[in-house]
């Protein structure tokens, strides 16, 4: 065998092992887990789990989505937080949302509405408020559980400046834990000095294409080389957490960057 047969060869070879890796990157779904200290927590909160999902895109994972719902219910968790962008600029459809609602029916789930879902008016909303999902738009809901409660706080899209945290946060004392459900990063200032110990957000897809060390190359709204791209955040008490989430947007592609889930589970801060 000559040089030239031995060189198509491993071509040939590469592009077969870089389209199974990019098709592993879109469909394989990472399960990823926080644990988070909180002020103040009841202790009939202590452990309490949310699962965290974002920026699905109208993807697919299989007829009703079983493929995702059957990696979502091996899970334990208290409650749901979905954070934007789960229809499409260009695929409004609402039915691969629906089916992955309809399949966590059983727990309370919480929606802010993205940048895409915008795109369509927010056609979505009455759909979802139809399966008894609490939609936050610049406002707060009081998750009592026993004889305790913590405060659920949601604002619309911080990428379109729709947000207004101070109206969602009237009458919540800063002692009180919160938890905030935002579209995108850029809220973190604000919550910072608000002293929010828990914000959930997506919108940045973790960049899509990240690089090793480096990370995220780009990401909407941030440019080049995102501050804030993906993983968890800390400003002062205030703790961010950026899921890459479950679908992709422009390109259908992913690179060390796997579609994932997210699990955060609350413990109580040790004080001394």
């Amino acid at each position: 065998m000559d040089n030239k047969q031995i060189s198509r060869r491993a071509f040939i070879l590469g592009g077969i092992g870089l389209i199974a890796y990019l098709y592993y990157d879109l469909y394989s779904i990472a399960i990823k887990q926080y644990t988070i200290a909180i002020n103040n927590l009841p202790k009939d909160f202590e452990g309490f789990t949310i699962l965290h999902l974002t920026d699905l895109h109208a993807k697919q994972y299989g007829d009703k989505q079983d493929k995702l719902l059957k990696i979502i219910n091996r899970q334990s968790f208290d409650m749901i937080a979905m954070t934007g962008d789960f229809i499409d600029k260009n695929n409004p459809d609402a039915e691969p949302t629906l089916s992955l609602v309809r399949g966590l029916s059983s727990n309370p789930i919480f929606f802010v509405p993205g940048n895409h879902e915008w795109r369509h008016d927010f056609s979505i909303k009455p759909l979802l408020a139809d399966y008894g999902v609490k939609i936050l738009e610049n406002k707060k809901f009081k998750y009592a559980k026993g004889n305790s409660y913590i405060w659920i706080v949601g604002v619309d899209d911080p990428y379109l400046r729709r947000d207004n945290l101070g109206e969602a946060l009237d009458g919540i004392a800063d002692s009180q834990p919160r938890v905030l459900l935002a579209h995108a990063p850029n809220i973190f200032p604000a919550a910072s000095m608000s002293n929010i110990q828990l914000v959930l957000v997506g919108h940045t897809h973790g960049g899509q294409v990240r690089l090793p060390i480096v990370g995220a190359v780009v990401a909407p709204g941030q440019g080049f080389f995102p501050k804030y791209d993906y993983g968890q955040f800390t400003a002062g008490s205030t703790n961010m957490i950026v899921n890459c989430g479950l679908g992709e947007s422009l390109l259908p592609i992913r690179f060390y960057n796997r579609p994932e889930i997210v699990l955060v589970k609350m413990v109580g801060a040790i004080t001394a």
